[in-house]
């Protein structure tokens, strides 16, 4: 005779303490839960909700400047650090403290405009130019009881410098004007002057990742790079309308992204200049500044629109817009190196300080918490896709102004359209060819 028997094992199913949770056992054979999926699709959905209600990105504003905030420039040791410059006569540079939300010092720096601002590798002094045709080096820390604030090192031009930049290892930086001038910081005249074209230069960014390269915006439509060790121009590209700044992504060194006139970015891969890798559309005014994520998975764009947006560096649309009533047109804009917020100052004399993810939750998770959170984003992955959830997810409310903008673009690029197709259809086949949105704006690459 066969006795069948329960055999459990105690360990599978009591608590240790009485702290522990409770342990469930569970059978994931799919027959014995035919609606999963469902009921996964609802958790997606409400996930999704939650995050548009929860979605306040804005979080500080940082007020003090008497006129539009013109640059900005981040620490490269401490994260509560920003510099910021001016275009008002008096107090021109600002160093800012974020925890605090506080300006910690006040230079006077140029008579005029300051026109650009970059701080040393190593965090020990920073770099201003402006409108009164001086570079000027300052320590970043302030001066000792009793010292007057003087800079460290001043050195005189010729012509009005438009922007700086520093190199990202040695003791070297360049400036843009009527040329790109490389300095030695030990000397008062420059190692070597590369120009290309008579056009003013309007910025200059050196790549962070191959530290020799640098490029230039210039007024003539043009993006020129040069190589530091040759001492000169290396090759351009001439785009359609006018780029105002450029931005190297600082995981791929062969890439950057330009911000244009035309209200597109333009990433380009610098090994074949003719044809854009992507071309970023959503703004509805001249596009003014960019600056990428550290992780190089994303960048951030001004606009004169007065919006900020956040795109995927591998998608054409933007992922995020972030605007407020009084914001005004935003003239530069960039992305703090713990990749969790970025700043933007504007022409209405402030800078603010805004969540890169709109909907995250400042402050230390419990474990269970951040849990809950890994899992809901893995739903929203699964299901990004379905109408609602993708309806739910893209949805952005926009002030008036940018709305009625887009709606009057999308009738102008449909007409445009519309009149190619029927040239087309009414001309000698192959007479009219297509033309791809990427090649569209590029004119030549001159070598």
């Amino acid at each position: 005779m066969k006795v069948k028997m329960l055999s459990r094992n105690p360990d599978n199913y009591v608590r240790e303490t009485k702290l522990d949770l409770q342990r469930v056992p569970r059978n994931y054979d799919p027959t014995l839960h035919p609606f999963e999926v469902p009921r996964e699709y609802v958790r997606a959905l409400n996930a999704t909700k939650l995050e548009r209600v929860f979605a306040k990105p804005f979080l500080a504003s940082l007020d003090g400047h008497r006129d539009g905030v013109n640059c900005l420039a981040k620490h490269p040791k401490s994260l509560a650090t920003v510099l910021s410059g001016a275009c008002d006569g008096e107090a021109s540079v600002r160093i800012w403290n974020l925890t605090k939300q506080k300006c910690i010092r006040t230079i006077q720096a140029h008579e005029g405009f300051v026109r650009g601002i970059c701080t040393r590798f190593c965090g020990t002094s920073f770099f201003t130019v402006g409108d009164d045709k001086t570079v000027k080096q300052w320590k970043m820390d302030g001066p000792g009881y009793g010292e007057e604030e003087e800079p460290l090192n001043t050195i005189l031009g010729k012509t009005v410098y438009t922007g700086i930049d520093h190199h990202w290892k040695d003791p070297a930086f360049a400036t843009c004007g009527q040329q790109v001038d490389i300095w030695d910081e030990q000397r008062t005249s420059p190692i070597c002057s590369m120009t290309w074209g008579f056009d003013s230069i309007n910025s200059v960014k050196f790549n962070p990742i191959e530290t020799f390269l640098l490029g230039s915006c210039a007024s003539d439509r043009n993006i020129v790079l040069y190589d530091m060790r040759q001492a000169t121009p290396l090759k351009k590209v001439i785009l359609d309308m006018r780029t105002n700044t450029i931005c190297w992504n600082p995981m791929e060194a062969f890439i950057f992204t330009a911000a244009n006139e035309d209200f597109n970015l333009y990433t380009f891969d610098m090994r074949a200049l003719d044809t854009p890798v992507m071309v970023h559309m959503d703004h509805v005014s001249a596009v003014l500044d960019v600056d990428y994520c550290p992780t190089g998975k994303e960048f951030v764009s001004a606009s004169f629109d007065r919006s900020i947006r956040i795109f995927p560096a591998d998608k054409s649309r933007s992922r995020e817009v972030y605007h407020t009533k009084r914001m005004q047109h935003v003239i530069c804009v960039r992305w703090t190196a713990d990749s969790r917020y970025i700043l933007c100052g504007s022409d209405e004399m402030n800078i603010r300080l805004w969540k890169a993810n709109a909907s995250e939750k400042l402050g230390v998770l419990a474990s269970r918490e951040r849990a809950a959170q890994d899992y809901n984003q893995k739903l929203k992955e699964k299901f990004q896709h379905h109408p609602q959830i993708k309806r739910i997810a893209n949805h952005r409310h926009l002030p008036k102004s940018i709305y009625s903008q887009i709606q009057e673009q999308r009738v102008m690029r449909e007409a445009r359209r519309r009149k190619e197709l029927n040239r087309r259809k009414h001309s000698k086949p192959g007479s009219v060819p297509f033309v791809s949105e990427r090649k569209k704006h590029v004119l030549a690459v001159v070598k």
